[in-house]
């Protein structure tokens, strides 16, 4: 094989303007065209992927370069997110499968459960129950269980697919004894019970931006983003039923992304705690089970 490409340097530089060529979006785990080329770089040849500079001129082999180019190309020409093409994804330094049977976790929850969701939890140690809501991967509920060690977490997703992937990943992780994984719609599926935490950060995206989502975003099951015209549907529904499901001092956890003003709409009357991610103070709230309303 005869190539211009000789050492990981090559392919970097190539795949940067190769990426910004392409008008690529980012958000599924890299923030721009240089970090993810670095990462489907160091992915595809089998490096760690923390350590760039002392491989950046090493000679690499035609199929090393051959294997590489391929996956540069299709992440530029089908514009698949990185994560479905190296089957993982990291949060929080735990590595999660990911396939396209459900969306690329990116979910600000996860920093917030590094603090066991203090101080609105008082001791992450007395916490004895977790559900998490619309669970996809179940990369939350994971982190949950890590948080909260000793509770049981129970996790549901409507997607039998997505089960499938959250499955892979709990019993990676060997947590079969404390994560339960439940299918149906919300709530339904679930044994009577109380939580002391729920969490969820379900479908809101709201229809317009929905037609205006980047092609990457397109690659992921709608029904895991789709949520209604002002992104509000599984929401309400969640809202509407959490108090039957919690403990009285319990909490309930909900991301939206850039839906705040839908979610001020929709939910005015009720007192809504925004908190602070690396993300602003703009996409997770959180409500007292005694400020929810009753059905």
């Amino acid at each position: 094989m005869t190539t211009p490409f000789l050492t990981p340097r090559d392919l970097l530089r190539y795949a940067v303007s190769r990426f910004t060529q392409a008008q690529l979006a980012f958000g599924h785990g890299s923030a721009n065209a240089y970090d993810e080329a670095a990462y489907l770089i160091l992915h595809t040849l089998h490096l760690p992927l923390d350590t760039l500079d002392p491989f950046l001129d090493a000679r690499l082999l035609d199929s090393e370069i051959e294997a590489a180019l391929k996956v540069i190309e299709r992440r530029a020409a089908e514009r698949v997110p990185a994560a479905y093409i190296t089957r993982e994804a990291w949060m929080h330094g735990r590595r999660f499968y990911v396939d396209e049977r459900v969306i690329v976790p990116r979910s600000f929850i996860g920093e917030l459960l590094d603090d066991g969701l203090q101080p609105y939890v008082a001791d992450p140690d007395e916490v004895g129950a977790v559900l998490e809501l619309c669970t996809g991967s179940g990369c939350l509920a994971i982190l949950a269980a890590d948080a909260f060690p000793n509770a049981d977490v129970d996790a549901v997703d409507i997607s039998a697919d997505a089960l499938e992937v959250a499955r892979l990943n709990v019993t990676g992780y060997q947590l079969d004894d404390r994560i339960a994984l439940f299918e149906g719609d919300l709530f339904a599926p679930l044994p009577e019970r109380r939580y002391d935490v729920i969490i969820a950060n379900p479908p809101y995206v709201n229809s317009d931006s929905m037609q205006a989502l980047p092609p990457e975003y397109r690659h992921e099951p709608a029904l895991a983003l789709a949520g209604g015209a002002d992104g509000m549907d599984v929401v309400r529904r969640i809202i509407g039923q959490a108090r039957n499901w919690l403990t009285e001092d319990g909490i309930l956890v909900i991301e939206i992304g850039n839906e705040r003003a839908n979610v001020e709409a929709a939910f005015g009357g009720l007192d809504l705690v925004w908190l602070s991610t690396s993300g602003g103070d703009d996409n997770v709230f959180l409500i007292q089970a005694s400020d929810l309303p009753t059905v």
